[in-house]
């Protein structure tokens, strides 16, 4: 036989479009296959999504859309004068004078004086008549399934079911997850899968109202809520604790920013319950009220 007329047989690397890759030995030095046994029905029983035409790609260059929306929240309304409301409403419970003289006695010193009375000996339903209403963008859908569990609060939120989401979506990364940059590509990539999974079922026709159904958690929200002054107080001594999920604490501060630059008085000793005595949690407890309390002081301080 002659020699040197046939190739030479060596390693040789495959590369599956699943993503797979593995060594055999050929007279090319790489292969590129479109199935391979980790992703072929045949071997595994389930059916996979095979890029042979690099979609996934095409699909991360139009529609990446990873956390670029910070959270976002302003106060869009409020009850005008609401600290004045309130002290005109506390009063109105114990004086036998009417309702035009009050308020006509209504004087900002004298004010902020009764609402700390009322707050002082628990008289909290004049809250009620103050309201706020915010807008918040950039949230999770974890977030918001947490939101509406304060059931004295009134919500519109972005609707997944009129609104299609055929350009990808944002999400929330969490920090614990961001930290680490093997597991954030990870989630990364799997937003992304979702994100083409739900176009793919758009395309086949898949009504938004059905295909929202592979949007996470993660996915970006964003809605109007509205709150009376006695809910807000509750909302705050809940969520702006260290023990409440990081991102509902971050909306609750920000929150509790917005509502001391117009009614600060309402809102004097608002926050986590350690401010206003013991920590409330017993056992469960953080064990950082100091901590806590320096931190909330200086948020006061930042803003009034």
């Amino acid at each position: 036989m002659r020699e040197n007329i046939h190739p030479k047989y060596e390693k040789c690397e495959v590369n599956c479009a699943c993503g797979f890759n593995f060594e055999t030995r050929s007279t090319l030095p790489t292969i590129k296959v479109e199935v391979c046994s980790q992703c072929h029905p045949f071997f595994t029983g389930k059916q996979k999504f095979v890029d042979s035409a690099g979609r996934i790609e095409k699909f991360r260059r139009k529609y990446n859309k990873k956390t670029v929306i910070s959270l976002f929240v302003s106060l869009l309304t409020y009850t005008p004068e609401s600290e004045a409301v309130v002290a005109t409403a506390a009063r109105l419970c114990y004086s036998a004078v009417d309702c035009q003289a009050l308020v006509k006695r209504s004087e900002p010193a004298d004010d902020r004086r009764m609402i700390s009375k009322v707050l002082a000996i628990g008289h909290h339903g004049v809250l009620e008549h103050a309201v706020f209403t915010f807008a918040a963008e950039g949230v999770s859908r974890a977030l918001t399934h947490q939101l509406v569990r304060h059931r004295l609060a009134s919500f519109a939120q972005q609707s997944q079911r009129y609104v299609n989401f055929d350009g990808g979506f944002e999400y929330e990364v969490p920090p614990t997850i961001a930290e680490q940059p093997e597991l954030a590509a990870r989630f990364d990539d799997e937003m992304r899968r979702l994100a083409a999974l739900y176009a793919d079922l758009r395309e086949a026709g898949i009504a938004a109202e059905d295909a929202r159904f592979v949007l996470p958690n993660a996915a970006h929200s964003r809605l109007i809520m509205t709150m009376n002054a006695r809910e807000l107080r509750h909302f705050f001594r809940l969520r702006c604790c260290r023990r409440a999920q990081w991102e509902i604490r971050d909306l609750a501060k920000n929150m509790l920013k917005e509502v001391l630059k117009v009614a600060p008085a309402l809102f004097q000793k608002a926050g986590p319950g350690c401010l206003a005595g013991a920590c409330p949690e017993g056992e469960m407890s953080c064990g950082a009220a100091t901590e806590v309390r320096r931190e909330f002081a200086d948020l006061v301080a930042s803003v009034t």
